[in-house]
């Protein structure tokens, strides 16, 4: 072995390093995916798209602010903010402490936790308004207390409101979950053992390592507040001017053949469309350039 090893060169008692062959594909195949992807985003989401804000300004500027100022329309924007405001800060915060709760302990039941939490995802949008209704309606479990305490829920903001909440519930949390698993509980026992409280760590260790996460399940939620249609259909009672909101009054002046003043109302829920994917984008891009940067900074 020795007197052969002594007449071989040294490359040839290196085993080569496998080096896996480059998956390469068929330039057309490759513009042919990149043709389809295309036509299918000009054909069903720039063209409707452009199709609503061509009609909403079709007959002029003025038709186009006339159909705004109105005070069903006014009313159907408030509504629609207002709703919004409520329900995105109520799922703020419970997405932050669901998440917390299943990604940092160990407790009995959490798997079902994790099950409601994906609840609505599978359930219709029409479903979960039925729900309220067989709760809080007139023959429903609550409607006869209700009716006796004067409380309304039904037909009124509140019920819009539980509505909204229900079906954008998962978001926060759904986006939070996986992030703080992938972070682990390093950082929160060492602020733990160095003398911080809960509340401290959480502000100062916890908050900060998810703020990106955080702000882009809330704009995913704000996004399915503004434009939920079918839950809030069933609990509203289509009361114009008091219970409708943006999507349920583009479909009343629609069904009313006042096609100007429904494609303005679209409009303005396309515009809000629009900056909720920009700022959508925009915490994509700081997400990807965080999470690229810090290796970087631990190798230097």
């Amino acid at each position: 072995m020795t007197a052969l090893s002594s007449t071989l060169p040294r490359a040839a008692l290196v085993e080569p390093a496998y080096t896996p062959k480059a998956i390469t594909e068929p330039l057309w195949l490759k513009i042919s995916l990149i043709l389809i992807a295309l036509a299918f985003a000009f054909l069903f989401l720039l063209v409707p798209l452009a199709v609503v804000f061509t009609e909403a300004f079709r007959k002029g500027w003025q038709v186009y602010a006339l159909a705004i100022s109105d005070p069903d329309a006014l009313s159907a924007i408030r509504l629609t903010l207002m709703t919004a405001a409520i329900a995105v800060p109520a799922n703020l915060i419970f997405g932050v402490a669901a998440s917390w709760a299943i990604a940092k302990f160990e407790f009995r039941g959490k798997s079902l936790l994790l099950t409601l939490i994906d609840l609505p995802f599978s359930v219709s949008p029409v479903i979960s308004g039925l729900i309220y209704v067989l709760l809080f309606g007139a023959h429903g479990w609550f409607g006869a207390w209700l009716m006796e305490n004067d409380i309304q829920i039904l037909f009124a903001v509140p019920g819009i409101v539980m509505a909204t909440v229900f079906v954008t519930f998962p978001f926060v949390a759904r986006e939070l979950i996986p992030l703080m698993q992938t972070q682990g509980n390093e950082e929160e026992e060492a602020a733990l053992v160095l003398g911080a409280s809960g509340w401290r760590t959480f502000w100062h260790v916890t908050l900060p390592n998810i703020k990106w996460g955080l702000l882009y399940g809330v704009i995913l939620c704000n996004a399915r507040a503004m434009g939920e249609f079918g839950a809030v259909s069933v609990v509203s009672g289509h009361i114009r001017g008091e219970t409708n909101t943006m999507p349920l009054q583009v479909e009343i002046l629609y069904n009313e053949y006042n096609f100007a003043a429904a494609f303005a109302v679209a409009s303005l829920l396309a515009l809000l469309a629009l900056v909720t994917l920009a700022l959508k984008s925009f915490i994509e891009w700081r997400i990807h350039r965080d999470t690229t940067v810090a290796p970087r900074e631990l190798t230097v």
